[in-house]
């Protein structure tokens, strides 16, 4: 393949529209932006997509929050029931949720946002899941953010169900 190939390859289409062909238009207004051709940008759809971006880090965040909390909540609530598979995912979320603070420290402004939003999903999720009333589990958190984080689940093998 020739290079004036290669690159009309790479070249995403002339006005590619944000709404019609998303892939295009991202290509599109990179392209723009390493070219220095700021007014040729579509600014208004850009902004919205970076926005988007942060918003996806937060809720990454949370969803890892949301999901230790979640097995804390199984754990007080039905020790009988406790797994491997429980402490497993509790340390690889508070790794995932440490790797996202590690990248974005900005989110620490949010932690306390982020630390009730994760509770909500996971007093919802709780319920579901161990068939236990909503109303089993308390409306406020009853776990510091620290004791989210910290808090041991060594389990020993011979007590959990397999």
């Amino acid at each position: 393949m020739s290079v004036a190939a290669k690159t009309k390859a790479r070249t995403p289409p002339r006005g590619a529209s944000y709404e019609a062909d998303f892939y295009s238009w991202t290509q599109e207004q990179a392209a723009r932006l390493r070219a220095g051709a700021h007014a040729a940008l579509d600014a208004e759809n850009l902004a919205e997509e970076i926005e988007s971006l942060g918003r996806s880090e937060f809720n990454s965040l949370v969803g890892a929050w949301r999901v230790v909390l979640l097995h804390m909540l199984k754990v007080d609530h039905q020790p009988e029931r406790r797994s491997r598979s429980w402490a497993i995912s509790i340390a690889a979320q508070r790794a995932n949720a440490g790797y996202v603070l590690q990248d974005n420290p900005g989110l620490k402004r949010r932690l306390d946002e982020a630390f009730a939003r994760a509770y909500h999903g996971a007093r919802l999720e709780a319920a579901r899941e161990t068939g236990l009333p909503l109303s089993a589990f308390p409306e406020t958190c009853p776990y510091t953010r620290e004791a989210m984080l910290t808090r041991p689940f060594d389990i020993d093998p011979d007590s959990v169900t397999p």
